[in-house]
């Protein structure tokens, strides 16, 4: 099956990023593409969603898999291709768009072409509505294709880790599996002896998985989660004080529950109320 879309390209660009154009390929064993350096003036993601592939990064042939991907920057040269006994499923899309060369570079997506996608359905989801957008309506809501355009790379900016530096496997699922309950859970006490248990793995390599995965350390997750419930139990349980809302979010003092989130809001929790109440 093929699915794609091509689209204006437009000079002026009065969005932060377009697309060029989106598509997909499933059951397509020929796809082959070979661009010499110089010969495309955007950048593009190929995200290999089923079946493998490979793709060639100065003169090394790379095979990527499921969850996997290839960035490539403007006027790079381009080689990849479907394997021929497990054909890609492949997902693609070109954008450009003012100043998100800068934007790419100040992340460091300049550095690695190869990337694994940590939550791959959040990224599947969103090219799946700019591809049938495209299809729908092409240009006729250029708002609505950067809107959309952007959710792909804001996905893709936030699940992508480098290829060469990730193991994907049954201990990452099983930490990812747990980050709902976790943030259900935040409220309780947090032990981490019992949530590496959880995830079958010991205390150390449970915190490098869980900053590999989400940027963050486990204790970070858990402070945000109390915080997010913090804030809307503020505006939702006004008959209770702020001890009390502290308390409800598993903080042991009125004072230490005051600092955390007066460093991350920059206000205090009833300024906050007033304020939003």
């Amino acid at each position: 099956m093929i699915r794609q879309s091509m689209l204006l390209t437009l000079q002026e660009q009065p969005y932060f990023c377009l697309p060029e154009s989106v598509g997909l390929y499933s059951e397509h064993p020929n796809h082959s593409v070979l661009r010499e350096e110089g010969a495309l003036n955007n950048f593009n993601i190929h995200y290999v969603a089923s079946g493998k592939g490979y793709v060639e990064v100065d003169g090394t042939v790379h095979e990527v898999r499921g969850g996997q991907a290839v960035l490539y920057f403007p006027l790079q040269r381009q080689r990849y291709y479907s394997s021929q006994d497990d054909p890609w499923d492949i997902r693609w899309v070109h954008f450009y768009g003012e100043r998100l060369h800068d934007y790419m570079i100040e992340r460091g997506f300049h550095r690695h072409p190869l990337w694994t996608l940590r939550q791959r359905e959040s990224w599947e989801q969103a090219h799946l509505h700019l591809l049938e957008e495209a299809e729908h309506n092409r240009m006729l809501h250029p708002s609505r294709l950067s809107t959309l355009t952007y959710a792909v790379l804001a996905e893709f900016v936030h699940q992508a880790v480098p290829l060469k530096k990730t193991r994907a496997g049954k201990a990452e699922n099983r930490i990812l599996a747990l980050l709902p309950q976790m943030q259900q859970e935040a409220c309780e006490p947090f032990l981490l002896q019992d949530w590496a248990e959880r995830a079958g793995v010991s205390e150390y390599y449970f915190c490098k998985l869980f900053k590999t995965l989400t940027e963050m350390t486990p204790l970070e997750f858990i402070t945000r989660s109390r915080l997010q419930m913090a804030k809307q139990w503020l505006l939702e349980r006004p008959d209770r004080n702020i001890g009390q809302i502290a308390a409800d979010a598993g903080y042991p003092s009125v004072s230490y529950f005051n600092r955390q989130f007066m460093a991350r809001e920059s206000m205090t929790p009833s300024e906050y109320r007033k304020l939003y109440w």
